[in-house]
């Protein structure tokens, strides 16, 4: 272990949070900043770091909901996507969750665990809890800095922390879990399963996370730093791995106010269809909708060259999706199966699993909604029930202020209700992603122990039964049927999609019917917009559909790495007040500057370790300005440099 990198960060600090997580520290009749690391149980603080980073619902509301999914694309919002933060939910989270909570009682557990072997009071088992707690450091980190940039990965007691860079802090995180992957001994006695909410102590199960973790961190390095990425995806992918469902890091929610409370209950968030996954999920696969609903909706379904109504006076048409301006007037002929699942149709008041948040009004269930005009009149009634559109994000302007069913509760699709009623369990890596990974590296010709295809239709077979349709798997992988970005889901079918394919649609405000040439997304972001159904973009497209509802953090982090999968760009009927750079002549393309690349630092750091706020690069952007190789190493997020970059 690498003491000269990672020393005490706050450790009277720690042992204040860990002494309010355990309730067997009330024996210690001591003040709690006086606690010496030699009578902290390295198992208490284990599952402190564990329970707490769950989030509390304050917490989990502002990071996870409105920073995290919104970024990520796995709801509508504005806020992030369009340049907005706020400083007091990135303090809270940055203070209180990390420096303050969970990356400080991993440290605990860490020191504690040194001290005790040191001092010959240790059990059988304290080494292994060294080494776990070690697992979750890195994970910690990597959350810190995959959403702030440089991290204090070096302290000393009574100091500010010193923060470093992001590669680093990467190589720190690529270390640590290399070694406390092996030095686990998978054979010796375990302390109490209940201190363990993920895996119950089970060693093996630890060492599978470790190393598909490094198989994660690896890749966030592959457009900056291709060497160090190679070799450590390498040796990562000849361990064990997280392969089976069973392997799954996740911890089972509870309902309440606490830290095991669920991270999407709050009823007031809608967490409503995006624009992005509808895009993605409409025809890929070619599963039929008529296979997948009740025969109530049969009447519903469009056929597979319907575009809806034309309603350019009140839906945006200043964006790059594809659809901008139309609004489906029914369900779409085909779809991905797991979209239904994800995300509840609206009207569907019998699915058992309809979400009717917020309970103290009638908006998930109210479908009829009127488009205005200027001065108040109805010009149109609309009704959304068994229908299936995801708004695009922005500024709409008068378009918006007219428009009363863009967005409203009970007109998109939401997500069901038990990923919102603290019945589910959280999952922070599952064995899709993992061979998601390996289809990845095999693309890029690295070594891995499955071929790209057999990797990629495996990741996609897991993510199936997840969500409980693996009856249509078989087909689904060996569908051509393109979605909206022009993306297949076969691995065999790399056919480039014809530049537009003819729509029907009908004009919302005259009924007259009509067809026009629509085109596929362009994609300027990934290969100048040429390439759309590559290897490398059905990898990432299927990725994006499993991490989904769960991991958001991934999803943003992906479009970070890579530009894939398609985001549309925000809406700019009216100018963007946090997005200046996106405006009524650029938005036909997509540029980094109009997504966003990390969360500000809390402006308490600025104000209280003005220097290291200096060296952070906090000062800088929320995009990438220089995107040349020679970020390695400098004072701003690894996460910024795109394959684009030239």
């Amino acid at each position: 272990m690498k003491t000269n990198i990672f020393k005490y960060i706050g450790l009277p600090l720690m042992a204040g949070a860990i002494l309010t997580g355990c309730s067997k520290f009330e024996e210690i009749n001591e003040n709690p900043y006086l606690v010496t690391e030699d009578k902290v149980k390295p198992e208490y603080a284990i599952n402190n770091a564990i329970i707490g980073s769950q989030m509390d619902p304050h917490i989990s509301e502002r990071i996870f909901v409105l920073y995290w999914k919104t970024a990520g694309r796995q709801q509508f919002g504005g806020g992030i996507a369009t340049g907005g933060y706020d400083d007091g939910w990135s303090s809270d989270y940055y203070s209180t969750g990390y420096l303050g909570g969970w990356l400080s009682s991993t440290q605990a557990a860490v020191v504690a665990a040194e001290k005790q072997i040191a001092g010959g009071t240790f059990a059988p088992y304290t080494n292994n809890l060294k080494q776990i707690a070690r697992i979750l450091r890195a994970y910690f980190i990597s959350e810190l800095s995959d959403n702030f940039g440089p991290v204090p990965i070096q302290a000393w007691e009574g100091g500010n922390p010193e923060y470093v860079d992001v590669k680093t802090a990467y190589y720190y995180m690529l270390d640590e879990l290399r070694e406390a992957s092996a030095a686990l001994e998978l054979n010796v006695t375990k302390p109490e399963a209940k201190y363990d909410q993920v895996y119950g102590f089970d060693y093996a199960k630890w060492q599978r996370y470790a190393n598909s973790l490094r198989l994660r961190l690896a890749m966030r390095l592959s457009e900056v730093d291709a060497q160090k990425a190679k070799s450590e995806f390498e040796a990562a992918a000849s361990l064990p791995l997280i392969t089976a469902m069973d392997h799954t890091y996740w911890v089972q929610e509870q309902p309440g106010w606490d830290a095991l409370t669920g991270v999407m209950t709050r009823e007031w968030n809608y967490f409503q269809l995006s624009a992005t996954y509808n895009n993605i999920v409409k025809n890929l696969g070619g599963v039929l909708t008529e296979d997948q609903v009740d025969a109530s909706m049969h009447s519903y379904i469009k056929d597979a060259d319907e575009m809806g109504l034309r309603l350019f006076d009140h839906f945006t048409t200043m964006t790059n999706d594809p659809t901008a301006g139309y609004w489906l007037d029914g369900l779409p002929h085909a779809i991905d199966p797991r979209a239904y699942k994800t995300y509840i149709i609206p009207g569907d008041f019998s699915n058992p699993d309809f979400n009717s948040y917020p309970s103290w009004d009638n908006t998930a269930s109210t479908t009829q909604r009127d488009l205005i005009n200027a001065n108040g009149a109805v010009v149109k009634t609309l009704d959304a029930k068994f229908t299936w559109n995801g708004p695009v994000n922005g500024a709409w302007g008068a378009k918006g202020v007219q428009n009363q069913i863009r967005s409203f509760n009970g007109a998109t699709p939401r997500h069901g209700q038990h990923f919102r009623n603290s019945s589910s369990k959280r999952i922070f890596f599952a064995p899709w992603e993992t061979y998601f990974l390996l289809a990845e590296g095999a693309v890029r010709g690295w070594q891995t122990p499955v071929t790209g295809k057999a990797a990629y239709e495996t990741g996609i077979d897991l993510s199936f039964a997840y969500f409980g349709v693996s009856q249509y798997a078989a087909a689904y992988k060996t569908s051509t049927a393109y979605n909206n970005n022009g993306t297949s889901a076969s691995w065999d079918h790399v056919a480039e999609p014809p530049a537009n394919r003819s729509m029907k649609y009908v004009d919302g405000y005259t009924g007259t019917a009509g067809t026009v040439n629509v085109p596929y997304a362009s994609n300027t972001l990934y290969q100048n917009g040429t390439v759309k159904n590559d290897h490398l973009t059905k990898i990432i497209t299927q990725k994006f559909i499993a991490q989904n509802p769960w991991l958001p953090l991934e999803t943003w982090s992906d479009h970070r790495r890579l530009g894939l999968p398609f985001f549309e760009n925000p809406a700019v009927e009216d100018p963007l007040v946090n997005m200046p750079a996106l405006n009524s002549t650029n938005y036909t393309t997509s540029d980094i500057r109009f997504f966003p690349q990390r969360i500000r630092y809390p402006s308490k750091f600025a104000n209280n370790s003005p220097a290291e706020y200096a060296k952070s690069g906090s000062t800088v952007r929320w995009s990438r300005q220089r995107t040349d190789s020679t970020l390695v190493g400098e004072a701003l997020s690894l996460m910024v440099v795109s394959k684009q970059s030239g």
